[in-house]
């Protein structure tokens, strides 16, 4: 595996679904990581363009060529790479880097759920379960990664929702399977691909609701959030689109036990996400603008004693949070460099 040294040069990295909204945001994240330099961009269309000509304000931060996927090429020139391609894309064309130990941060859904839960839910032929069995669930506050090689970076609700719920899950302060998660995503999470979902004259001034019940993030959620509290069997879980261009909210609601007062719930987050950098527990209730363009999760509650509800609001950029930024926050734990190394700290609220 690649050992960084001051003395030596920067670590190469490659970017293969370069043109997509995950891949042009590695490229921004990236371009201000004093340890990494981005040395070869990868797509299926647009070869021999330069990336900048294609996006002009990416001129002067990525001038590169884009390349036909090659994973010799990758490998010969490059110390890792970053898989920002569309489910069903990575499982396959990252089986020479895995096979050989080269490392991967996968920003796809390729690799994060066993075989048969990955047919079921994505439809598609899976990555065989020892290619699996390799790659670690990245979900950076929690999982640790530092020396691994193989990543499966989070989906963007199930960052959200896990960071929401991962405390009073731990600290067993509410019922399990009383979980109720109402999450909204902007429009750059549906891909650039086209749909009749994402077209302007659907979504504008307008609030819709889809793939309810059946989201391909709710077995990766679960599966996560066993892991903080094994008596939970299920959630209910619905998705909507919002019209603006980014952003997660997870509205999440779930009953308290008894005996349970509102300080428990208070100290469970802020014990949980003390030494975060990336987690910030707000004293009110968070929103979409607070977090937009940096790699914060933001994260507000509020109880309702008649109903003895908690409801916990997670905010994030699902596009650096989400996925790119999460993915270079792994990057660094994996290398055990400063996990902030890299990140303009500061949103753009506007």
């Amino acid at each position: 595996m690649y050992i960084y040294t001051e003395e030596v040069n920067r670590m190469k990295v490659s970017i293969v679904g370069i043109t997509g909204y995950s891949g042009l945001e590695l490229v921004r994240i990236l371009h201000n990581h004093p340890k990494v330099e981005l040395v070869s961009i990868h797509a299926t269309k647009d070869l021999g363009k330069k990336l900048s000509d294609l996006y002009p304000y990416v001129l002067g931060v990525c001038d590169l060529l884009i390349e036909a996927f090659d994973a010799a090429a990758i490998m010969q020139q490059a110390d890792l790479v970053f898989f920002a391609t569309p489910s069903g894309v990575a499982k396959d064309l990252s089986q020479d880097f895995v096979t050989v130990g080269f490392p991967v941060i996968d920003l796809s859904g390729d690799h994060r759920l066993p075989a048969a839960s990955y047919e079921k839910w994505y439809g598609k032929s899976a990555a065989s379960q020892s290619i699996l069995d390799r790659f670690v669930y990245g979900l950076s506050e929690f999982i640790p990664v530092k020396g691994k090689k193989f990543i499966a970076n989070p989906g963007c609700y199930a960052t959200a929702t896990s960071l929401a719920l991962a405390p009073l899950l731990q600290e067993d302060i509410i019922v399990p399977d009383s979980i109720i998660v109402d999450a909204k995503s902007g429009l750059t999470g549906a891909g650039k691909a086209l749909s009749e979902s994402s077209h302007f004259v659907n979504v504008h001034d307008n609030y819709v609701t889809y793939k309810l019940n059946r989201h391909q993030h709710i077995p990766e959620i679960v599966q996560q959030l066993k892991t903080f509290n094994d008596q939970l069997n299920y959630i209910q879980f619905s998705t909507s689109l919002l019209p603006v261009n980014r952003g997660i909210m997870a509205t999440c609601y779930a009953k308290i036990k008894d005996g349970v007062e509102v300080d428990e719930i208070e100290a469970a987050f802020n014990q949980t996400y003390a030494k975060k950098p990336f987690v910030r527990i707000q004293k009110e209730l968070p929103e979409l603008h607070n977090v937009i363009g940096s790699n914060f999760t933001d994260i507000g509650f509020a109880y309702n004693p008649v109903t003895k509800i908690v409801t916990v609001i997670a905010v994030i950029d699902n596009l650096v949070k989400g996925a790119a930024g999460q993915a270079v926050q792994n990057l660094n734990l994996m290398m055990g460099w400063p996990e902030t190394e890299g990140f303009i700290m500061a949103p753009n609220y506007l």
